[in-house]
Parts: C-alpha cells; structure tokens; sequence
C-alpha cells in the first residue's frame, strides 16, 4: 500500500477504472452470446435487433480503447455474415 497521497488516489482511480473496463467487457461477450444463441435458434427478428447492440458495444469499446479498431471490425464481420445467412 502506497504512503503518499497522490499514489493512494492513484491506486483508487485505477481500480475504478479497471472495474468500468471488466463491466464493459463483459457487456460486450453478453451481447455476442446473445446474439449466438438467437443464430442458432433462427430466430431472425431477434438476431437483427441483438446485432444493433452488438455493433453499438463493440465500437464503444473500440473507442474507449479497451479492443483493438481491427477485432471490433472483424467480429461485426463475422457476426454480419452470420445473421444474414440465416435461413
């Protein structure tokens, strides 16, 4: 534990931080598991209106830096290809 007071707030504005980043992160695999099972249960409806907040979360994050521009892209990709092959 630090003794200077500059360090102790430091160390609790970096477990705030931490603790937003878990949160969002989490947020962000929710919604892709989410939007997994409705694929898998072909339910179209659904699958399209999951797909906004997947996108909307995953640039979030990407802005926010706590994933790369580049994975953010390729998940929406996949997960694009995924719901519009549905049958």
């Amino acid at each position: 534990m630090p003794n200077i007071k500059s360090s102790k707030k430091a160390v609790k504005v970096i477990a705030k931080k931490t603790n937003a980043a878990h949160e969002y992160k989490a947020r962000v695999k929710n919604s892709i598991r989410n939007l997994e099972k409705a694929v898998t249960a072909k339910e179209k409806d659904n699958a399209e209106k999951i797909f906004k907040d997947v996108v909307k979360n995953l640039d979030k994050a990407a802005s926010k830096g706590l994933i790369k521009k580049g994975t953010a892209a390729r998940q929406k990709s996949r997960l694009a290809s995924k719901v519009k092959n549905m049958k």
